[in-house]
């Protein structure tokens, strides 16, 4: 199989990408502030070290992780022109994202039904819109992997899907050093002090 790369007019879409990615970062780095400023506000409720649970969280973070990793294989396939291994290693990469995007929801309905939504206070008000913004990107993610599946399945491994492959990656590769971020500042900091 030949090697697909990307032309200079590719290479220029994707610099632009990058651009909407710093202003991604910007509008999580003023969630993030948002929530350390409001961390300790619970208004007498519950909070993180009686709400997280790490083993949930990092079992979370590592089907997360994982996803990225496969997310790279797909990337790796892609550029062979390998449209079979791409295809099943981005349906890899979405199970996992499903399977973390589930977690996700299932912790905050638990959150939901134990009397702990948003409206109780300024800190899990900033935590549901921290971590649901994070969720609501994974979504995104989600529907943009199918629809490169089906692409790549109907079209083949062409400059464009290579092209929009590779957006995709920087997209969930981004959205797993967020997690990161939301791991430490909200999940370890919330439950060790």
């Amino acid at each position: 199989m030949s090697q697909i790369t990307l032309d200079k007019n590719n290479e220029k879409t994707i610099f632009g990408f990058w651009i909407y990615i710093m202003t991604d970062c910007i509008l999580f780095a003023s969630l993030f502030a948002t929530f350390m400023v409001l961390r300790s506000n619970s208004n007498g409720g519950a909070e993180g070290d009686e709400l997280f649970s790490l083993p949930f969280i990092l079992t979370e973070t590592l089907i997360l992780l994982t996803s990225s990793f496969v997310c790279g294989l797909a990337m790796l396939s892609a550029h062979k022109g390998d449209r079979k291994m791409v295809s099943i290693w981005l349906t890899i990469t979405a199970l996992l994202g499903l399977a973390f995007l589930g977690m996700e929801l299932h912790e905050f309905s638990n959150l939901y039904n134990e009397g702990n939504s948003w409206k109780e206070s300024a800190f899990l008000s900033s935590f549901f819109t921290l971590v649901g913004t994070h969720g609501l990107h994974i979504s995104v993610g989600l529907i943009w992997i199918i629809f490169m599946i089906k692409s790549i399945w109907l079209k083949g491994v062409t400059r464009s899907n290579l092209q929009r492959l590779t957006m995709l990656s920087i997209f969930w590769h981004f959205l797993d050093i967020v997690w990161i971020f939301i791991f430490t500042i909200v999940y370890m900091i919330g439950v060790v002090g």
